[in-house]
């Protein structure tokens, strides 16, 4: 491979680029457009759900517990309701998820000492979240038992109730719980695979479409070089892309970083490359710019966010599919940004997945070598 053709095709390909400012512009800007977007609108933080309240009882213990629900961060009181029907209009106009319905005879039943019984109904339309509502309103109701039965046997007994068991949460890496830390590392996953992808799995099949790849192939460049010549190109506006992704995750939306930038970029390059030879190989493969691009954002975005474990956990996936992700770089990227960003880990853990990250890029690359060359003859 001679350094001066591969220097010359660098440059060829850095002035195709300063010649189309839209398209440059498009590259810089898009990245940040898309975390910014991702970032704000996709969240998976469950709070503030809004209820409606049925309180047929009326009675001081009744409002003691729907204080207990108003007390929780994840509940939010929109309406109260007089009657059932109330409480179904509300749900089928999308205007609550959840309804807490208390019975008449409540406050009679909790002073007696009998079962009182209190209804939760949910909007199941959406599993996931309600779900995740059941077990807030089940926490909720458990902290107000607990409270109840403390508070009756102190009466009966004049000393005092403690739970024998003390269970004390702590939370790792993401004490807040906020989604946005989880899904913001993913994101610039996400963003680079597509940018990537779809900046170089043009720039082959352009050059046939205007006639220039015969002349180009005319010359003594060889497939190599000219894979590596159009991929540095591309790499310089990858590489800035990856800085201000990283710098709008933790500068915008506060993601800590909390493991070395040294690796962070080490695996961001391999990360790079690999989805940029993905770009060159889909180029050489067509000879169509359109159907390039068809193919380069249907094997980059639906992968990137589907399979690499981005917004769906791997774990839960069916054993084919679990086994199909392998394939794709991005689930392995997305395991290494998690791993620097939230719990500051380095290479003596994620050493497996960057060596998967290195035989990926390395494959791709001589795949992409071997069809140029079939182009060529």
């Amino acid at each position: 491979m001679n350094l001066r053709r591969t220097r010359a095709v660098a440059h060829k390909e850095f002035l195709h680029i300063m010649r189309d400012p839209r398209s440059l512009g498009m590259a810089l800007a898009l990245p940040l457009l898309m975390i910014m977007l991702f970032g704000y609108a996709l969240t998976l933080d469950v709070d503030r759900i809004p209820m409606v309240v049925y309180d047929s009882s009326r009675t001081p213990e009744s409002r003691e517990l729907i204080d207990a629900f108003r007390g929780s961060r994840y509940f939010m009181i929109v309406a109260w309701a007089d009657r059932y029907e109330a409480i179904e209009r509300s749900i089928n106009k999308d205007e609550c998820l959840m309804g807490l319905v208390i019975q008449p005879t409540y406050a009679a039943d909790l002073l007696s000492g009998r079962r009182a019984e209190v209804q939760l109904i949910l909007d199941g339309s959406d599993s996931n979240t309600a779900s995740i509502a059941r077990g807030y309103a089940s926490a909720v109701m458990l902290a107000y038992n607990m409270r109840l039965l403390s508070g009756s046997l102190n009466r009966r007994s004049g000393a005092s109730f403690a739970p024998q068991v003390d269970g004390r949460l702590r939370v790792w890496y993401n004490s807040e719980l906020k989604s946005r830390n989880y899904v913001v590392p993913g994101l610039i996953a996400l963003i680079l695979m597509i940018i990537s992808a779809l900046l170089t799995s043009l720039t082959i099949a352009r050059e046939w479409e205007m006639g220039s790849m015969e002349q180009l192939l005319s010359t003594p460049v060889r497939p190599a070089e000219i894979v590596i010549g159009k991929m540095s190109a591309f790499f310089a506006l990858g590489a800035i892309d990856t800085i201000l992704a990283v710098a709008a995750g933790v500068g915008v939306f506060k993601v800590p970083l909390r493991g070395s930038i040294l690796f962070l970029a080490a695996t961001s390059c391999i990360f790079l490359i690999g989805a940029l030879c993905w770009g060159i190989l889909i180029s050489a493969l067509t000879r169509s710019q359109l159907v390039a691009y068809q193919l380069g954002m249907l094997s980059s975005f639906l992968p990137a966010f589907i399979l690499s474990g981005f917004i769906f956990a791997i774990e839960n996936m069916p054993a084919v599919i679990q086994g199909f992700t392998y394939i794709f770089p991005t689930r392995y990227f997305v395991s290494i940004l998690k791993g620097i960003f939230l719990r500051g880990v380095g290479l003596h853990v994620l050493w497996f997945e960057m060596l998967l990250l290195s035989i990926y890029a390395a494959v791709v690359f001589l795949i992409a070598v071997r069809k140029l060359r079939q182009k060529v003859a």
